[in-house]
């Protein structure tokens, strides 16, 4: 008799990093129900990539909810702020820069947990990376942590013993290049992703923002060719 899959929660947005995080979740024994968000986005781009992808790896369950942070603004992903462009990794880590959403991942994985409680799920993937990523302080270890403790002081079943929530962060102290080499060990296909933060009309990605320089980066030093359609120079 076969043993049915464990399910877990993976935050889900379909670019690079969110998606070979799935493909871990796969590899560990895990049937994985992707959670994504439009939540405000200046872009669509990305939730086609979101579905398109689920779809290619046949996930458990794929939920994309409603979720107005444009409302919020304060953001160059949900307002009318200008992306970064053309700047070099020190730039990038000289400070946080107007693409961190506030309050984003925090959000994100509360809503994660609370339908991984009802899918009867204590694990919970997030792709968020600490290495080569862009300053973001809901991306770092003592903020995972930190939610970790308080979901597990939250939730129904982990305060009445029945579970306890896991946050699982694979991705966390590999470089980019480490997490291409990954996702291509476990087929992924890069080419239904998005990262671009601010991609022309037709989808293309503009390669100049720090989402795509990040991108061009780890395809670069991995050695492995690069699928992604950019907008021409």
């Amino acid at each position: 008799m076969t043993t049915p899959e464990k399910k877990a929660v993976v935050l889900f947005s379909g670019g690079l990093d969110s998606t070979t995080c799935l493909a871990v979740a796969r590899e560990e024994g895990f049937a994985p129900c992707a959670l994504s968000f439009a939540y405000g986005q200046r872009h669509e781009v990305e939730l086609q990539a979101a579905k398109r992808v689920a779809a290619a790896m046949n996930v458990a369950a794929h939920l994309v909810l409603p979720l107005p942070l444009g409302a919020i603004g304060g953001s160059a992903l949900t307002a009318d702020i200008a992306v970064p462009k053309d700047r070099d990794v020190a730039a990038m880590e000289a400070e946080i820069p107007v693409t961190y959403v506030p309050a984003r991942n925090t959000i994100f994985l509360s809503m994660a947990l609370g339908w991984a409680e009802v899918l009867g799920a204590q694990d919970i993937y997030i792709g968020v990376n600490a290495l080569d990523y862009s300053g973001y302080p809901d991306c770092r270890p003592q903020f995972v942590a930190a939610f970790e403790a308080m979901a597990n002081l939250a939730v129904k079943e982990a305060v009445e013993g029945h579970l306890r929530i896991s946050i699982h962060t694979p991705l966390l102290h590999l470089t980019k290049a480490d997490i291409v080499r990954l996702g291509t060990r476990l087929g992924v296909d890069y080419g239904l992703t998005h990262s671009c933060y601010d991609p022309d009309p037709s989808g293309l990605a503009c390669g100049r923002c720090d989402s795509c320089l990040l991108r061009k980066k780890g395809f670069a030093e991995a050695g492995i060719p690069d699928p992604t359609r950019y907008t021409p120079a």
